[in-house]
């Protein structure tokens, strides 16, 4: 297995970053695989596959590329420069297109555990990989970005109570199969046997991405990234939630479909925002109107950004008598009220 030292104070100091890059490569991972995990993902697939095959079947050098690039158990390095906090993809794609010739040359060689094929042996697989992304992100993914976007926050927030509830062990040990906090400062990275690596004191990463796929990377030994698939109901499509059509008709179905992901789990309202597709303002309607129906235990609360980035408060309004106190009630206004939404926040290339 593979595993990193990690000290207290490299865990304490982690954040959590949404990629837009990251995003992408899951993405060309996702067509290279061709299998979706769930119904949004094989949706996908139906629209982009075609198309990537298409491109492909017209740049045999690209295709051989992409291939040789996804390893088995490796991935070209070059292919995934670790995140960077707040980075667009057009600036995290630059730094595709700016690596070395010979060291794309060298990283594909790894990732094939073996020689070169011929046609391979050029200077522009740098910006052959570089013009797949951005086609897979103009064509693929941007037109999509801001749900992705909002999942990939919401994924982050769950995330940031979980570190709260259970601690960091309980976040490790669910980012992805493979991922596991073994103890004595001990974090498992993979199932593969690599040898350990020592990263205190550097800045470690943990990057949400909603296709079914992780991978690992560093930048030198100053920077390291978990890139993790966002886990059950933030994955899925949610365009096609199954509600129940009574529940649908007696409630309406925006309520309903608020009602039916509360009841999978405490949901903020930012989370509950990207998975129905709904309004804030609505959705804090919804919530206010279930808490006064005495349904829900509703987990709603505002994001603070910290030096360490973002922190959750769960909202449970204590009310007194049947409008509830005057605090009371700020606090439910205060919970519909839009949140802040991370760029950056506190806890890839090998797979």
């Amino acid at each position: 297995m593979g595993w990193w030292q990690v000290n207290a104070d490299t865990l304490a100091g982690s954040r959590f970053v949404v990629s837009p890059l990251a995003e992408t490569f899951a993405c060309l991972k996702l067509l290279h695989a061709g299998a979706g995990a769930h119904p949004g993902e094989t949706a996908w697939l139906r629209e982009w596959l075609p198309a990537h095959r298409a491109r492909l079947a017209a740049d045999p050098v690209t295709a051989t590329l992409v291939r040789a690039g996804l390893g088995r158990d490796w991935i070209a390095d070059f292919l995934t420069p670790t995140p960077r906090g707040g980075e667009s993809f057009e600036e995290a794609v630059a730094r595709v297109r700016a690596v070395r010739p010979a060291d794309a040359r060298a990283h594909l060689r790894t990732s094939l555990a073996g020689p070169l094929p011929g046609v391979l042996e050029r200077d522009d697989l740098p910006e052959r990989a570089a013009d797949l992304l951005t086609w897979v992100w103009e064509s693929a993914v941007r037109p999509s970005w801001e749900r992705r976007r909002r999942v990939l926050e919401a994924d982050v927030v769950a995330r940031v109570a979980q570190v709260s509830r259970g601690g960091w062990a309980a976040v490790l040990d669910s980012l992805r199969p493979g991922t596991r906090w073994l103890g004595e400062s001990r974090f498992q990275v993979n199932a593969h046997e690599y040898p350990p690596r020592e990263i205190s004191g550097a800045e470690l990463l943990f990057v949400p991405v909603t296709p079914r796929a992780g991978w690992v990377s560093w930048e030198g030994r100053e920077r390291y990234a978990v890139v993790y698939p966002c886990t059950g109901v933030l994955a899925a499509d949610h365009r096609e939630r199954d509600v129940p059509a009574a529940l649908s008709a007696l409630l309406g179905p925006g309520r309903a479909a608020v009602l039916v992901l509360l009841g999978q789990g405490p949901l903020s309202t930012t989370q509950l925002v990207a998975l129905t597709g709904q309004g804030l303002g609505s959705v804090g309607r919804h919530l206010r109107v279930l808490w006064d129906a005495g349904r829900e235990r509703c987990w709603c609360g505002r994001a603070e950004e910290t030096e360490t980035g973002e922190s959750r408060v769960p909202w449970a309004p204590e009310a007194e008598g049947r409008g509830g106190s005057g605090r009371t009630r700020r606090k439910q206004r205060d919970a519909v009220e839009p949140e802040t939404a991370p760029a950056s926040l506190p806890v890839t290339r090998r797979s």
